[in-house]
Order: C-alpha cells, then sequence, then structure tokens
C-alpha cells in the first residue's frame, strides 16, 4: 500500500524483474506467457522469430490491458522452445517435441497459478497448438483460470515469407538478412500438408520458406503486428476460452 495516498501500488511489467514481495502486496496478478520456439526461418529470418514475436505482442498487450483492467498484468519470460519436429531437418532447429511441451505447460500452469489469478500462454507457432490445447484443457479441468491465445493476422501465409519477414522487419530490421531474400513454396497449406507430413518443411521447400518474403516491408509489419496485438487483447478482454483452452 501507498502509506500517502492508501491505495494499492500496482505492480507492472516484466515477472523477470519484479520480487516475490512485490507480487505479495499485489491483491490480482495475472500473467502472459510468450510461448515461440527455435527453429530455421529460412536463409534471412533469426531462429527465435515465433519467440520474438509472441514477447512483443505479450508485452504491447499487458501495456493496454493494464490502462484498463483492475488487476496487474506481467509478462513472463518466454518459452522458448517448441514442437518444431517439421524443422528437424535445417541447422539451428531446437524443438522438445508435443508430449514434452504438454508437460511442461500443464506443470508450469500449475506451479503459477499458486499465485497468478490467471494465465495466458500467447503462442507463436503453430506446432504448438496441439500441446497448448491439451495443457490449457487439463489446467481449466483442474480448476485453473488457464488459456491461450495466438498471434493471429488475416491472410498470413505459413512460414517465413511475407507475414513473419515483415512483423520482423517492424521488431527486429537489423536481424532481418535482406539479400538472403528467396521465394519458397507459396502454395496453399493444405495441398503441402501431406508431403510436409511425411518428411517436414524440407519435402516442399528446400530453403525453409512458405511464402514470399521479397514483399515484406516494415510498414506492412507494423500493420499486421497492430492486428495481432488487437486480437489478443479482445480475446483476453472478452475471456471466452473454448473447449481447448483457446480464447475466442
Amino acid at each position: 500500500m501507498n502509506s500517502s495516498y492508501h491505495r494499492r501500488v500496482p505492480v507492472l511489467g516484466e515477472l523477470g524483474c519484479v520480487t516475490s514481495r512485490q507480487l505479495s502486496i499485489s491483491t490480482s496478478a495475472s500473467i502472459l506467457i510468450p510461448l515461440g520456439s527455435t527453429e530455421q526461418h529460412g536463409p534471412h529470418l533469426p531462429l527465435d522469430t515465433d519467440t520474438r514475436i509472441a514477447t512483443a505482442v505479450a508485452r504491447a498487450v499487458a501495456a493496454r490491458l493494464d490502462e484498463r483492467s483492475q488487476q496487474d498484468w506481467l509478462v513472463a519470460p518466454a518459452i522458448a522452445y517448441g514442437a518444431s519436429g517439421e524443422h528437424q531437418s535445417f541447422p539451428g532447429t531446437i524443438s522438445i517435441g508435443t508430449a514434452a511441451l504438454t508437460t511442461l505447460l500443464v506443470e508450469y500452469g500449475r506451479s503459477a497459478a499458486c499465485w497468478a489469478d490467471r494465465l495466458v500462454f500467447v503462442n507463436g507457432h503453430g506446432g504448438n497448438v496441439e500441446a497448448l490445447s491439451r495443457a490449457t484443457e487439463l489446467l481449466r479441468s483442474e480448476g485453473r483460470d488457464a488459456a491461450w491465445s495466438p498471434c493471429a493476422a488475416t491472410g498470413a501465409d505459413a512460414h517465413a515469407g511475407h507475414t513473419e519477414t515483415s512483423v520482423l522487419l517492424h521488431l527486429s530490421p537489423g536481424d532481418v538478412q535482406r539479400d538472403q531474400f528467396l521465394v519458397g513454396n507459396d502454395a496453399p497449406l493444405h495441398e503441402l500438408l501431406p508431403s510436409m507430413r511425411r518428411g517436414g518443411i524440407a519435402a516442399v521447400s528446400e530453403i525453409g520458406v512458405l511464402g514470399d518474403p521479397t514483399t515484406a516491408t516494415a510498414v506492412e509489419g507494423s500493420r499486421i503486428f497492430a492486428e495481432m496485438v488487437d486480437d489478443c487483447l479482445g480475446r483476453i478482454c472478452r475471456w471466452v476460452p473454448g473447449p481447448r483452452g483457446v480464447l475466442s
């Protein structure tokens, strides 16, 4: 409590930067947990692309939630490894698989829910969806207020193409290798899935790109990122978890 004004002093910002005592003073703390991956993103994007996007979305959402919510929202340190087996043929990929990720998320949720009122996993990698669904469904069945939200944008291409490259040009332009832009396989994802299930991304794209990064711009990345933030914020404010834990 602030002794001068006798009101609750909010705990804001990054979970990793606050103390246990600060959390004990807060009457209502909730956390956003960025969930990404460490996997190839073509010859031009860094391995932590999904984690960077999820973290940036979580931070932007937390700042806006603090403006309109009575809860303290903190951004937890990102979980930077996911289920990325489809990228395993490319150097740099580190996948822990769906089973291990599910266990990690369940145990994470059980522990964090001992003090946090709400948990939201902010997901930046499509391969994590099955683990997220299993884990949050179980956590909710155990009475814990956990859910997850994608980093979603309308018309997004599949991997390391226009969408992700544009967002990285907005968030981390210095880490995008612009001289390495190459057009990948831009066929619809549903047409590629049978081959991908058999041989991963390499079976449909030698360079690991699904889409066209050559059309990417920072301006477009700013627009896409704002859409991701607005979508995630709306899901959290509505708080309508679906049967598999995803916020609608």
